[in-house]
């Protein structure tokens, strides 16, 4: 079976749970579920079980779920379409950054494989979309950068931004206006006590930013090297 042969909600199931577990050790839920694509619990719990009865995801009732061999490699094919749609908006149609996740969203179901792969080879085969989450290649591999979340960096001398999440576009949209892009390098201090925010600092600038806890969390990075 094609990963087009599977409804359009049962690719976005597969491509949010892959996306909640790619850059958290947290366990995925029915709920976690609905909360990603804003929808009731209840019909979340239904297409779990759908899915499981597919042979898609494994789950035990009121834990957590995890998708099976099968549904990981749906869950990638799909993964790759967004991202390289992504990619395609940015550098070819001039779209910016907090503009393409919605586009390819609607695009991703439409697409055939062979424009996927006609779109990779335009691109010179990328490796990270505009927001630095990895490509996986048409093979089903992926790889992970090591990074975390600039909440959890404190006072850093110099750490480079290696992925933004692309759930905000009002907030990529101001991270961008700051000079917190991909690739990115960040002095931090820790800001007001009891704020739950971080003062960052763009190289070749002067201009202290106060970040608050929605915007640490959404910036990931790792130690700079020269």
């Amino acid at each position: 079976m094609s990963v087009s042969e599977l409804s359009t909600s049962t690719q976005n199931y597969l491509k949010a749970i892959w996306g909640l577990k790619e850059w958290s050790s947290e366990p995925v839920t029915a709920t976690l579920i609905a909360k990603q694509l804003g929808l009731k619990l209840s019909s979340v719990s239904d297409a779990v079980r759908k899915m499981s009865k597919q042979g898609l995801v494994s789950h035990t009732p009121y834990g957590s779920v995890e998708l099976t061999e099968l549904g990981r490699q749906y869950a990638l094919v799909m993964v790759r379409r967004h991202r390289l749609l992504e990619s395609f908006l940015v550098q070819a149609l001039d779209y910016t950054w907090d503009e393409v996740h919605d586009e390819a969203e609607n695009l991703e179901h439409a697409v055939s494989d062979m424009l996927i792969e006609r779109v990779d080879k335009f691109l010179n085969y990328p490796t990270r979309d505009p927001h630095g989450d990895p490509i996986p290649t048409v093979d089903g591999q992926v790889t992970i950068p090591s990074a975390h979340r600039l909440t959890d960096s404190g006072a850093q001398p110099q750490v480079t931004v290696e992925r933004i999440s692309d759930s905000d576009p009002q907030l990529l949209a101001f991270l961008k206006e700051q000079g917190i892009v991909i690739g990115a390098v960040l002095t931090t201090r820790e800001g007001t006590p009891f704020s739950e925010s971080l003062e960052v600092q763009v190289a070749d600038s002067t201009q202290w930013v106060v970040l608050g806890r929605p915007a640490t969390d959404a910036v990931f990075v790792a130690h700079h090297s020269l």
